[in-house]
């Protein structure tokens, strides 16, 4: 068999290391040796010998799932082998949480993870009811982090001296150590006037990192997620 989509772009080759690597720009490859976490229905293929199960939240992450809408609908994958993770032909990158660290993702954006790593449904601090309900999970321990996001994501640095403003439609994500709080950019009577349509954002003070998707949630991928 020849051509194009025979060539070695599209080939896959075998795992060098166990663990998770980005196979290509829209795909997540892991070699599972033992056990580890994927959003349902993610896997596009896999060989070897694995299992998967529908992983369960216990009634306490049942009940935040159920007030926030935020929470992660998990598949447990163990054994020997290797797997494929794809999400809508979303762009796929991977984050290293190391201790210490706290990465603050919105759960759309979670593709798979270490079985090494812990996540909590929180409350975005500062944006309160207003927000309309910002929940994002909060990654912890040691190990990988797969995440999706529509086109290539924007990592933008945040100090003390130059705050950053972003839709709360578009955040992906943010480091530990930045503080969250709402910002009106519109003024009342432009809003009564019709307003721009960027009334309201999220503010991040403080050192690190916020990962932005360079679009906003459209209402029909909104009800998807």
């Amino acid at each position: 068999m020849k051509g194009d989509l025979f060539s070695s772009q599209h080939m896959v080759r075998p795992a060098a290391a166990p663990g998770m690597s980005v196979e290509n720009a829209k795909c997540v490859k892991y070699a599972v040796h033992g056990e580890m976490y994927a959003r349902q229905g993610a896997m596009v293929a896999y060989r070897g010998d694995l299992a998967f199960e529908r992983k369960g939240q216990g009634v306490g992450g049942m009940l935040k799932r159920a007030v926030t809408g935020e929470g992660l609908p998990l598949m447990a994958v163990r054994g020997q082998g290797e797997a494929w993770f794809a999400h809508e032909a979303q762009n796929c990158f991977i984050v290293e949480v190391e201790p210490g660290d706290q990465f603050t993702v919105n759960g759309r954006n979670v593709l798979c993870f270490d079985a090494s790593l812990s996540y909590e449904i929180k409350t975005v601090k500062g944006s309160g009811i207003t927000g309309g309900g910002l929940f994002n999970s909060v990654f912890t321990g040691q190990g990988r982090l797969g995440l999706v996001c529509d086109g290539d994501p924007l990592v933008i640095p945040v100090s003390e001296q130059a705050p950053v403003y972003v839709d709360t439609d578009a955040v992906v994500g943010w480091t530990t150590h930045l503080r969250t709080s709402l910002h009106r950019s519109q003024s009342i009577g432009s809003m009564l006037r019709g307003g721009s349509g960027e009334a309201v954002q999220l503010m991040f003070q403080g050192e690190g990192f916020v990962v932005v998707r360079p679009s906003e949630l459209t209402p029909q991928k909104s009800q998807q997620h």
